[in-house]
């Protein structure tokens, strides 16, 4: 989608979406939620999954 890993925090990792100048903190977890991933989409600026 155009993201770029921005670095690694202790728990997340940082993705950057230079066209959007936009960022958010993923978590580094064997399973992530649906709404939290819709939340990260929606900080990065792109269109969320189905």
């Amino acid at each position: 989608m155009g993201c770029e890993l921005l670095r690694e925090g202790g728990r997340h990792s940082w993705w950057w979406n230079p066209e959007q100048n936009r960022r958010s903190a993923v978590p580094r977890h064997t399973e992530v939620k649906d709404i939290l991933a819709k939340k990260i989409c929606k900080d990065l600026g792109i269109k969320p999954f189905k």
